[in-house]
């Protein structure tokens, strides 16, 4: 193996198993929800932290990571990187309850955060100009497939080993990317030496937490006042940010304002962010509806996903050679769009008592748009980008990125849990009409209490907890049941559909503003055969 050390592909393939190893987490953890919320007793808001406390560590830490590995070396900060998300991994497998998982999921995404930008800076390090937007293009693709096989691989370990093992699973692959990180990566720091902005970090920071805590618990708190005021000291923080990066601009920002010049970066940027939004607003409540609605094994919920899975990365090649020939303007405009179509045709298809066939044209249609989007987003993002500004620019664009994932999850998991609390009324009104008397009143408050008390979506569950008064007849007891069910399957059903409108409408604007993207005129990146300095930050 020492033979390959520094061959360019095999740092490539190190790169990119480590790369995969941690987005792989960001949507095989939803294919688990339910199984999670059964088995930890956890409530939805609960599991909504599972995946947010991920996000949000990854998002504010990415670029702080990206400085440190200017010291410290990128290798050193990969190798490191990936132990700790392994260890991670493993504390993750072995959490008894929701506060230990999700700590030991802060823990993971802070490993993700060391290793992820040092990936960024080893190929545009290794690669020469020529290669380099290949290798750009295979790391981008690998990026959409991830997010796309996490569903069928997380399925299938979950219905074969259980839950737990989309954590343990991770401990082999990061054992091969060490011995192979070790063996292949070469140390190509060239020594200098960044500051690293702690004020920006901390404001940055705080701003992503103060947002995340009141979308994903203002249902809890009735969006009450101190909901509103975190949101308020969210867009307080971002200000405060923005100036004091404002004033660092010469000094080594964490935000180099002189990228968004360029206005396709700019761009690019915004639909990043966009696409995020969309994938996360896809995956999160249709795995609860597939597993919980429509009672399907983790493995067939991600079996439904499998087809838009191979689509995607069928095509994630093939358009990033699109993009080459006709400009990926037109590639993204069209991914987007389709994207978008496919999930609003998802909304208008769900309802109770579906089959898996009847989703699979609204899936395969966004598949198709998913292929179209990571490898020409990644190009055009970087095309007019001068190579020593070329890690700063990929820092940025993947924290814009994990910072709408940061968004997405929280949104759609606010809207989705604001949604479930009113349907769930509405529906229990409904179905008490037909109950004796005496039952109406602990029916309609299990579900009424539900929003206040965490909603509970896992497998078997009804989405409230209904006290029946003593010796009620079995008949009606399971005449009570029943209309429990019918409640929350309906109830998920009518909350799905206006949650699902939220990532379509960002996506549709993610695709519109790619006519601001301007057309290609030459036929080579604007790169040189100049090193690129390895000690801006990523």
């Amino acid at each position: 193996m020492s033979g390959w050390r520094g061959n360019p592909w095999a740092v490539l393939l190190t790169l990119s198993l480590g790369f995969f190893m941690t987005l792989l987490d960001l949507t095989a953890v939803n294919v688990a929800i339910p199984s999670m919320m059964g088995s930890l007793h956890a409530s939805l808001d609960e599991v909504l932290w599972v995946i947010n406390v991920y996000i949000l560590v990854l998002a504010a830490l990415l670029i702080m990571f990206g400085r440190l590995g200017d010291v410290r070396g990128p290798r050193a900060m990969f190798i490191g990187g990936v132990a700790l998300f392994t260890v991670a991994s493993v504390l993750c497998g072995l959490s008894q309850d929701p506060a230990q998982l999700i700590a030991a999921r802060a823990v993971q995404g802070l490993g993700a955060a060391a290793l992820m930008p040092q990936t960024m800076t080893i190929i545009i390090g290794t690669f020469p100009a020529e290669r380099r937007g290949v290798a750009l293009g295979v790391w981008g693709a690998v990026a959409g497939v991830a997010t796309i096989a996490g569903p069928t691989l997380g399925g299938l370990l979950v219905s074969t080993a259980g839950w737990r093992w989309i954590f343990f699973v991770n401990v082999p692959i990061g054992a091969i990317v060490l011995l192979m990180a070790v063996r292949l990566v070469p140390d190509i720091r060239q020594g200098n030496r960044r500051k690293l902005d702690v004020v920006g970090v901390v404001l940055a920071a705080m701003t992503l937490v103060c947002l995340t805590f009141a979308l994903t618990e203002g249902q809890r708190y009735d969006w009450g006042v101190g909901i509103w005021a975190l949101l308020g000291g969210a867009a307080l923080l971002l200000g405060l940010f923005l100036i004091h990066q404002r004033a660092r601009q010469h000094d080594e920002p964490l935000l180099p304002f002189v990228l968004f010049r360029d206005r396709d970066y700019a761009v690019m940027s915004f639909v990043a962010a966009t696409v995020q939004v969309g994938m996360l607003g896809l995956f999160l409540p249709v795995m609860i509806y597939l597993q919980s609605v429509l009672h399907f094994s983790a493995l067939t919920a991600g079996l439904v996903m499998a087809p838009a899975m191979v689509v995607s990365a069928v095509l994630s090649p093939v358009s990033g050679r699109m993009a080459d020939r006709i400009g990926g303007k037109y590639v993204l405009m069209t991914g987007l769009t389709l994207f978008a179509c496919g999930m609003a045709w998802l909304t208008w298809v769900t309802d109770v008592g579906r089959a898996w066939w009847e989703f699979q044209p609204a899936l395969i249609m966004s598949g198709v748009g998913i292929g179209c989007v990571f490898g020409p987003m990644v190009t055009v993002a970087m095309y007019n980008v001068e190579p020593a500004m070329a890690g700063a620019a990929s820092g940025v664009l993947n924290t814009i990125r994990q910072v709408g994932t940061v968004f997405g999850s929280a949104a759609v998991g606010a809207v989705l849990q604001n949604r479930l609390a009113v349907s769930l009324q509405d529906e229990a009104a409904e179905r008490a009409a037909g109950l004796p008397a005496d039952v109406r009143g602990p029916f309609l408050a299990g579900f009424r209490d539900a929003a206040r008390s965490g909603q509970e979506a896992g497998v078997g569950q009804n989405g409230a907890a209904i006290q029946l008064p003593r010796g009620t007849p079995t008949g009606l007891a399971r005449h009570i049941e029943q209309a429990a069910a019918s409640t929350y399957e309906h109830g998920v059903v009518h909350a799905m559909r206006p949650t699902l409108v939220l990532p379509v409408v960002v996506i549709a604007v993610g695709a519109v503003s790619c006519f601001l993207v301007r057309r290609r005129q030459s036929t080579s990146p604007r790169t040189s055969p100049e090193p690129v300095d390895l000690g801006t930050p990523v």
